[in-house]
């Protein structure tokens, strides 16, 4: 393929000559560490580090050019192109250099400040009972094709993001469902994607670091809707309990499909009956009714059941077909996931890190038993302080008994962190203790729980490390519960 073709549609400001336009393209890196002969390099500005300085590394590895929205470092020897939007140009080159694989899967946008996981493993578990090879890309890990890979980002960069689609397509799969996060909207990742639908769980407060206002927040969602660089989805499966849910423009061909508890709902849930073994209800969809059964437990977990379905149908699977696939997703790893070996009383491990998230898995655990429910919780470091003490005031309005403890404090010093959180804490009486090191919470927190009371480990679900100031160490919350139940002998 040659540069020209690579680059077509970007906008190109200078630097692309007709002999350039010619030259051979054997790759895309963003990496200079994956640069080879032949290939087109990517220097993008960040946060952290500015791509320029390793364009020469690039250079001398074989890359044909260099492109950038920014102009080129001084003594540069080499090929630069300057673009209006370096992360636009990646992905619109990345989607011609794989020949637009998206295009010809059905891909699946599932975004929200909560709900996006257990929604695209519902929403996955659906198409592959319906017979379709798929792949899952989120949080937790990326599947592809029913193998497993490591997760690098939430939503990764879109030259990897449109390898992934045509590996995929090449191993003949034909559904991606994939958790689209606010950053890589706003950042450009999943520019020029092609989406058949798209689904919008709830927004409430979180990365306001990055977004400064929940207005840019819901901006960033917003754009999954409209069309980023592509049409706009076929579908959209819209939370219409939620309020910004509402607020959402969609494009004026797409097809709107409401989820929720109320009336107005293209789907909705009635005759809920939950408990330990899971969810049982109906699902109104336009004139009739389905029976929905699941093993994942909470209300929470019926409006993710919901979208997921809402997600089954837009590809035309049968309702039946679809509820199939609802019932056959056992667990998502870290969301309201149990650690048994024995004990009288419930633990679960869920990733729950904002007040919102934290107030609904208490509420979760509040409606399964009818006695206590210990909380464990800490906030992440180099992130939003602002909703610190939320998550404080969270923890404390509902929980009978809160060990405050460190989540990811980063560079952060945890005991700064912890006393953030202890402002809205002790609004309330709820009694609590304050513990920094997380496997000593953990254990007070299980040597606290009586028969039939819930322990709650919130912040961290499936995540096997913990971020410090000068390492990152293996930590597990499920496996940390384990060792303490174990050492109580329990499990044995």
């Amino acid at each position: 393929m040659t540069l020209g073709d690579v680059l077509d549609g970007v906008q190109v400001l200078s630097g692309l000559t007709e002999t350039l336009r010619a030259a051979g393209v054997a790759g895309i890196a963003y990496d200079s560490r994956k640069a080879a002969p032949g290939f087109l390099f990517f220097a993008f500005p960040g946060a952290k580090a500015d791509g320029r300085q390793f364009a020469s590394q690039a250079v001398e590895k074989g890359a044909v050019a260099v492109v950038s929205e920014l102009a080129a470092p001084d003594h540069f020897q080499g090929n630069w192109i300057q673009v209006g939007h370096g992360r636009r140009a990646l992905a619109r080159s990345a989607a011609n250099f794989f020949g637009h694989p998206d295009q010809r899967l059905g891909v699946t946008g599932i975004t929200g400040t909560n709900g996006k996981t257990t929604t695209s493993y519902l929403a996955d578990a659906v198409l592959r009972t319906a017979g379709f090879t798929t792949a899952l890309i989120g949080t937790i890990e990326y599947r592809l094709a029913g193998a497993v890979l490591k997760a690098v980002n939430t939503t990764p960069e879109s030259l990897d993001l449109f390898e992934l689609f045509a590996q995929l397509e090449k191993a003949g799969g034909t559904h991606v469902t994939m958790e689209t996060s606010s950053h890589a909207l706003a950042l450009g990742r999943v520019y020029g994607v092609q989406y058949h639908t798209t689904v919008f769980t709830n927004l409430t407060r979180d990365h306001l670091d990055f977004h400064k206002t929940m207005e840019e927040y819901f901006a960033a969602k917003q754009l999954l809707f409209t069309g980023n660089g592509a049409a706009p989805p076929k579908f959209a499966v819209v939370n219409r309990d939620d309020a910004y849910g509402r607020a959402l423009q969609t494009g004026p061909n797409t097809e709107v499909l409401w989820y929720g508890l109320d009336d107005g709902a293209t789907a909705r849930a009635r005759n809920i009956s939950s408990g330990f073994e899971g969810l049982r209800f109906e699902i109104q969809y336009r004139d009739r009714s389905y029976p929905v059964e699941s093993p994942l437990v909470g209300e929470i977990n019926v409006y993710n059941i919901l979208a997921s379905w809402c997600t089954g149908v837009s590809y035309g699977i049968d309702p039946a077909l679809v509820s199939r696939g609802i019932a056959a997703c056992r667990a998502v790893p870290g969301r309201f996931e149990r650690v048994e070996e024995g004990q009288p009383f419930l633990v679960v491990v869920d990733y729950a890190h904002t007040d919102d998230a934290l107030r609904n898995v208490i509420a979760v655990a509040r409606g399964l038993t009818s006695k206590r429910v210990i909380t464990v919780f800490g906030c992440g470091g180099d992130r939003d302080r602002t909703k610190r003490p939320l998550m404080g005031m969270a923890a404390g309005e509902h929980s009978d008994f809160v060990v405050l403890t460190s989540d990811n404090p980063r560079s952060e010093d945890p005991l700064d962190i912890m006393n953030d959180a202890l402002v809205g804490l002790r609004r309330f009486d709820t009694p609590h203790i304050a513990e920094p090191d997380r496997t000593t919470a953990i254990r007070k927190a299980v040597e606290e729980a009586q028969p039939d009371d819930i322990v709650v480990i919130a912040g961290k679900g499936h995540e096997t490390y913990q971020i410090l100031k000068d390492q990152t160490i293996a930590f597990d919350d499920r496996e940390v519960a384990r060792k303490v139940l174990h050492s109580l002998g329990y499990g044995k």
